[in-house]
């Protein structure tokens, strides 16, 4: 189905689902406070997928300098603020401010529950292709579906919930772990998994503890997402309150374990000696100190953004609140920032389009396996998915994969 779309000074009004997308309404004429934050959720997804195009195929960090820098910070972090706007997608398909009942729940849940199927198979497909990018969205759908039975808890219950799972969860994937370098189970699971088989990889063993995104230490993202959706975000109260929560928990985390490996005796030189890096200087928020070849102790005190240990969760967290609280704000005032920030909303409003896009690319291209130059590549995959996004945008108001993807989950409406 295709009709106009937005004024020039509009962009696509209500945000996309993480992988996807929720149904759109037409826009108003005239900007209003809740279309502000509709528009502000596709901003922050729209600078998670820059992030992921830096951590893809931008300069290595390792370049040092402010560039450096900045494609360190958007490492791991870029992945964890879409993974808590998921949450807050989930919410808006199973209902916002109040979640559906009846029959209509019975249909929300059944639409989540084959977007994460369809999002799984597409996760495994994409990561067939061969790239380097260690493909997400298979991990995003079994987190869909492993949340999915909190959607009618409440801001604070969510909140409640996903802070016991950054405390909890971490250290259950720690044991669990050291129960795999140490038996042979994990050999027996993935033997009986069929999707391990027809994937030829480990399947859910992979999703759920062994991968780069587990789903155990990747579901609080999700729930603490869902407990924002819950807030009335056209209150410039709460986008404080946001804020300022995030930065809290950006502080305990990153700083809380910098003190840790600081403080506590030979914690350093214990995470040093089981990575691949060699190097604990920069563990308390940075992914160069390289993956653990052996599960220690000490490593529970490291918070780099892939880390998969609670101060990483409660880091990651906190910059997530940030930049979505400062999105929010930014777009409060639609009027006077809608047509610079419109190609940056309109890729977050097709995201699921523009994640698999870029993955292709980089295999058509043999980006993995030419050496080009990485600045210019991450400026073209930005400057690129902004110009079709936008064009797209005006004409269309969901993305082609977003689409088929609305077309397969209409399924549901077949639910008694």
């Amino acid at each position: 189905m295709t009709h106009n779309g937005p004024s020039p000074t509009q962009p696509a009004a209500v945000p996309a689902t993480a992988t996807g997308e929720e149904d759109r309404r037409a826009a108003p004429a005239r900007p209003s406070s809740s279309t502000g934050r509709l528009i502000g959720l596709d901003l922050a997804r729209g600078l998670a997928m820059f992030g992921m195009y830096a951590a893809h195929v931008g300069p290595d960090p390792s370049e040092g300098g402010f560039l450096g820098f900045l494609m360190e910070t958007a490492r791991g972090r870029s992945s964890a603020l879409f993974a808590l706007l998921a949450g807050f997608s989930l919410v808006i398909i199973t209902g916002r401010p109040q979640p559906r009942t009846g029959r209509a729940g019975r249909q929300a849940v059944g639409r989540v529950v084959i977007r994460a199927v369809v999002l799984i198979a597409l996760g495994f497909a994409l990561a067939a292709l061969g790239t380097s990018v260690d493909v997400i969205l298979a991990y995003y759908g079994l987190t869909f579906l492993s949340v999915l039975p909190l959607y009618r808890l409440s801001a604070r219950t969510l909140a409640i919930v996903a802070a016991v799972g950054a405390l909890v969860l971490p250290q259950l994937l720690y044991l669990i772990h050291r129960s795999i370098d140490e038996g042979s189970w994990a050999d027996t699971v993935i033997g009986w998994d069929p999707i391990a088989r027809i994937s030829d990889t480990d399947g859910l063993l992979d999703l759920m503890f062994t991968g780069g995104y587990p789903v155990l230490t990747w579901a609080p993202f999700m729930i603490a997402g869902m407990a924002v959706a819950r807030l009335d975000l056209t209150s410039a109260r709460v986008r404080g309150r946001l804020a300022l929560t995030g930065t809290a928990l950006a502080v305990l985390g990153y700083g809380g374990s910098w003190l840790a490996l600081t403080l506590v005796p030979h914690a350093s030189a214990a995470v040093a000696a089981t990575t691949e890096g060699g190097s604990a200087s920069s563990a308390w928020w940075s992914d160069a100190v390289g993956e653990p070849v052996e599960h220690t102790p000490a490593w529970l005190l490291v918070a780099a953004p892939h880390s998969q240990t609670t101060a990483s969760i409660l880091g990651n967290t906190g910059v997530a609140l940030v930049v979505l609280a400062l999105c929010l704000m930014a777009t409060a005032r639609m009027r006077r920032s809608a047509r610079l920030m419109a190609p940056v909303c309109a890729v977050g409003a097709m995201s699921l389009t523009a994640y698999v896009l870029h993955i292709v690319a980089i295999r058509v291209l043999g980006i993995d396996s030419q050496d080009f130059p990485a600045l210019a590549v991450l400026l073209g995959f930005i400057g690129v998915a902004m110009l079709l996004a936008w064009a797209w945008s005006r004409i269309f108001r969901r993305g082609p994969l977003e689409y088929l993807l609305h077309a397969v989950t209409m399924v549901a409406r077949h639910i008694k």
